[in-house]
């Protein structure tokens, strides 16, 4: 998400309302009313927006971690977030990064719908005719929210025919990525700019961006700083990078060359596989057999290893396209993302498990930074270099569980769920304290914080009736 561009003068009609950490209720039932506030707060009656006061528009794969935990509160409204999103497809099949609220106005908010030339004024070929849009993405996590929302009701998901509906649109999604966007010719699909990796500010993208001529700052207003502490957020350097490579792209008509910024991250490419998995049950509830998919996840998967593993260094490394083509140095969590993948060779999960919880990762509150802890760029406060995030804590969990870490995967959603709630629901903390950064009452954290509330009192109970062996 492109977090660092921010509202700018436009004061919400609300704020989030929400209590405290010290008056909250003890209570088994106190996370999922306080999530819930927070989400309740943030819908706008077909989508929910990351956070009222600084977030004001939807975004993608906001919407995707939120749908996952508003299938715990209402099936319906997970289903809505996920229909609203996709309805906003471009014709050659890209979801893209934000959706904007239409009631905001244009200069309340930077890079608005007129920089993207997404409006009736000036339409980018294959924009959507109803709804503003920007023209980049984000992370492909959506076929994975969508089964799991279906699997909170099924019933409700067939009668309202809800994969057969957002099954077409998934399909093109993913067409769109690997047609389009396998920039290094090597099966994996690339990022052009940082904000569609969803994490903005990481070091990985220090070198890359180096060869960025920035745009000049009075070319944008950094809201950002109006809302934080200056050093936490992105130089003005950095800012007019990103700016330059998205007005870059918007000239070029969206054409995806990825002439000075392509990356192969493996998060992004980790979540492809993870929704073509998804993609492949929903075809088979649908009618088909599903075997193309999961034979394309499983051919993912090896380019993965293939291109993106490093063995010295036990992590998954971002391949820098437009540079010398070869593995930036830089440890960060999105190299510990495809932990989430089923066939990945048992090896190389144990290997991640030892990074996960070792020097670079590992953290006295189990919380897991996006950098490096060793690193020389490392800051617990700053945008992406150093902060712990919901989104991957939750992914990480998942991926723990996948592979047969029960216990690890126990305390990370304990931590997961504790800080978010005594947090107050921020966007990002820090690791090792937990306090909190960013925005509060933040509506992905409190989505996941209920997802893994619910999953984890379920895993409880199932573990509690089983019979003993002996």
């Amino acid at each position: 998400m492109d977090r660092t561009a921010q509202l700018t003068a436009h004061a919400p009609d609300h704020e989030i309302a929400y209590d405290p950490p010290s008056t909250l209720p003890n209570g088994p039932t106190s996370l999922h009313v306080t999530a819930a506030r927070v989400l309740d707060a943030n819908w706008t009656g077909t989508s929910t927006v990351p956070s009222r006061r600084l977030y004001p528009h939807q975004w993608s794969w906001d919407s995707a971690f939120v749908a996952i935990g508003l299938r715990h509160l209402s099936p319906l409204r997970a289903q809505t977030e996920l229909e609203t999103l996709l309805a906003a497809q471009w014709a050659d099949g890209r979801i893209p990064h934000i959706v904007f609220n239409p009631s905001v106005p244009l200069d309340a908010y930077f890079p608005s719908p007129d920089f993207w030339r997404s409006s009736s004024a000036g339409r980018a070929t294959g924009a959507p005719r109803t709804v503003q849009t920007s023209g980049i993405v984000q992370p492909p996590v959506h076929a994975l929210a969508a089964w799991l929302v279906h699997l909170a009701d099924p019933g409700l998901s067939r009668a309202r025919g809800f994969l057969a509906g957002v099954y077409p649109r998934l399909a093109a999604w993913h067409r769109y990525l690997l047609h389009r966007r396998d920039l290094g010719g090597g099966g994996l699909v690339s990022v052009v700019h940082p904000w569609e990796q969803g994490m903005d500010n990481s070091p990985c993208w220090d070198a890359p961006l180096a060869r960025v001529v920035p745009a000049p700052a009075r070319s944008f207003r950094r809201a950002d700083l109006d809302h934080g502490a200056p050093e936490d957020r992105p130089t003005d350097l950095d800012y007019g990078r990103y700016v330059r490579l998205a007005a870059d792209y918007r000239d070029a008509g969206y054409a995806d060359h990825g002439r000075e910024f392509a990356v192969e991250d493996p998060a992004f490419n980790a979540l492809l596989v993870a929704s073509e998995h998804a993609l492949a049950r929903i075809a088979r509830e649908l009618g088909a057999t599903g075997t193309a998919r999961h034979a394309r996840a499983e051919r993912l998967t090896a380019a993965l290893v293939d291109r993106l593993w490093d063995p010295e260094r036990e992590i998954f490394l971002c391949r820098d396209l437009r540079g010398d083509g070869g593995l930036i140095p830089e440890r960060s969590v999105s190299g510990l993302v495809p932990l989430l993948l089923p066939e990945l060779p048992a090896e190389i999960a144990a290997a991640l498990v030892r990074t996960l919880t070792g020097p670079h990762f590992g953290t006295a509150t189990h919380l897991v930074p996006s950098y490096d802890l060793l690193g020389e760029a490392f800051d617990p406060h700053r945008y992406w270099r150093g902060p712990a995030w919901f989104n991957t804590g939750w992914l990480l969990e998942r991926g723990l569980r996948e592979h047969g870490e029960r216990e690890r995967a126990d305390a990370l959603a304990e931590a997961l769920v504790g800080t978010a709630g005594a947090s107050g629901f921020a966007e990002y903390v820090d690791p090792g304290t937990g306090e909190a950064c960013g925005a509060t009452g933040f509506s992905w954290t409190a989505a996941l914080a209920l997802d893994l509330h619910h999953s984890t009192k379920r895993s409880k109970h199932l573990k509690q009736s089983t019979p003993s062996k002996n």
